[in-house]
């Protein structure tokens, strides 16, 4: 599997801001990878993924996207990515077709014509059915200006597919869904990973659309703090526990304590190291009568969260 993204100790110093907003960070992604870059308000996501999409200048370090050079190439780059941004950028003057025509015609899918009909037939197909699964179809022809914040959302995630990109640029792309268009635009989104072999590189605020990526970069004031799977990522900040209680909680505990089983107490006791006894071996050798027996798993979000909670430690 090649590289279809390289950043090699990138920074961005902004004018007049005391320290960088991206401080010398490196990372690789492979092509087909689901690639999840995360990490508080402020940290430096938007701009390195503005940087990538090269619409912001870099002050130092080496950028390479899909086989290109950000300093030499970046039309090359413009020409193998798409882009759905965390803020609107379309022309509100213009229909929701015709913002996604002159995408597509910029790109040099088709020669321009002034009319959707007059439009080629494969264009018009992809079209139609990109809007009828992103959920926008009824509402393409109406201008931009008329449409809900989550119309919008949703008629730039058509546009920034239409060209069907090497690796698509996801800045916070279901904000403003509802439940229902969130899970449409995810489904399609595996979908075209699987038949193209589409690279997808995500920020977001909603940690469970991260669950399932290859990986998992979090970056904080600038800098990357951890790089790995989501599953490398629960085990370095939690682990899986056993939940039990019982009617007669001071008997367990006193099992617990016989057994050499360490535990923690909140509403229930909480058994977490499994060095000594697996959760079977654990179950089988308690007499006391259960009233509670659940193991909790943590989540991606669980895990990022408790890195949040570490890093505002002094």
């Amino acid at each position: 599997m090649g590289l279809i993204v390289e950043v090699d100790n990138l920074t961005k110093q902004y004018n007049k801001a005391k320290k960088p907003a991206v401080n010398g960070i490196s990372f690789s992604i492979g092509e087909g990878e689901f690639f999840a870059f995360l990490g508080p308000n402020g940290a430096g996501k938007t701009t390195t993924i503005s940087i990538l999409t090269t619409t912001l200048a870099k002050t130092s370090g080496y950028v390479r996207i899909s086989g290109y050079n950000l300093d030499t190439q970046p039309q090359q780059i413009r020409q193998n990515i798409g882009i759905i941004f965390q803020k609107a950028s379309l022309d509100e003057n213009l229909t929701a077709e015709n913002n996604i025509r002159f995408h597509a015609c910029l790109y040099n899918m088709y020669a321009y014509r002034p009319t959707f009909k007059m439009m080629p037939g494969s264009y018009k197909n992809k079209v139609m059915d990109l809007a009828e699964i992103i959920g926008i179809k009824d509402s393409l022809f109406q201008p931009v200006k008329n449409l809900s914040g989550g119309m919008k959302r949703k008629l730039e995630i058509v546009r920034s597919l239409i060209h069907t990109p090497n690796i698509l640029f996801l800045d916070e792309p279901t904000q403003g869904l509802d439940a229902v268009s969130r899970r449409s635009l995810w489904n399609y989104i595996n979908e075209i990973r699987k038949k193209h072999g589409t690279t997808i590189f995500l920020t977001t605020h909603y940690i469970d659309e991260a669950e399932h990526v290859d990986r998992v970069c979090i970056i904080n004031d600038g800098e990357i703090a951890m790089l790995g799977s989501p599953n490398e990522m629960k085990s370095r900040f939690l682990r899986e526990e056993l939940v039990l209680d019982a009617g007669d909680q001071t008997k367990l505990e006193n099992e617990l304590n016989g057994l050499g089983i360490s535990y923690r107490k909140g509403k229930h006791l909480f058994v977490g190291d499994f060095t000594k006894y697996s959760t079977q071996e654990i179950i089988s050798k308690l007499d006391t009568k259960l009233t509670v027996l659940k193991i909790t798993k943590p989540s991606l979000e669980d895990a990022y969260i408790e890195f949040l909670n570490k890093s505002r430690v002094p």
